[in-house]
């Protein structure tokens, strides 16, 4: 006998803004993001970060980074992808970084690499068929 899928919703909390700020997100990063959440939709794409444990939630819209450890408060955001503005996929895609807490300003360049490995680990998984989370809102149970 099958046991039934765990069935969970999260929620995240976002505070006031302390700095946004113009960056670049890698091409290749940004193009693995959109294929795996393009693989999940209507679902969000979660991504676990263990080397910084740190969970990145993308949706259509942004990219958030809650701190793995503590209470699910949003850490930092990405937003505003403009991937119009290159002439080529691999060239880098320009968007805004939100930040939410003190303790996120310094990780932006260790978190845009280890989000890269991740990412990839992630679609290793995916091309393996090794079984994800699936997300199913609480609504929908009972």
């Amino acid at each position: 006998m099958l046991a039934a899928p765990i069935q969970m919703q999260e929620t995240f909390y976002r505070s006031r803004e302390l700095k946004r700020e113009a960056r670049m997100l890698g091409g290749a990063t940004y193009n693995l993001s959109r294929i795996l959440l393009g693989r999940r939709r209507p679902d969000p794409l979660f991504v676990p970060i263990r080397s910084m444990q740190y969970l990145a939630v993308a949706d259509d819209v942004e990219i958030v980074f809650v701190d793995g450890a503590g209470p699910r408060h949003i850490q930092m955001a990405w937003q505003a992808f403009r991937p119009g503005e290159r002439s080529s996929l691999e060239m880098p895609v320009p968007f805004e970084v939100v930040y939410y807490t003190a303790e996120s300003l310094p990780i932006l360049p260790r978190l845009h690499s280890e989000f890269q490995r991740a990412l990839v680990h992630l679609k290793h998984r995916d091309d393996r068929g090794l079984p994800g989370a699936v997300v199913v809102s609480l609504a929908a149970t009972r």
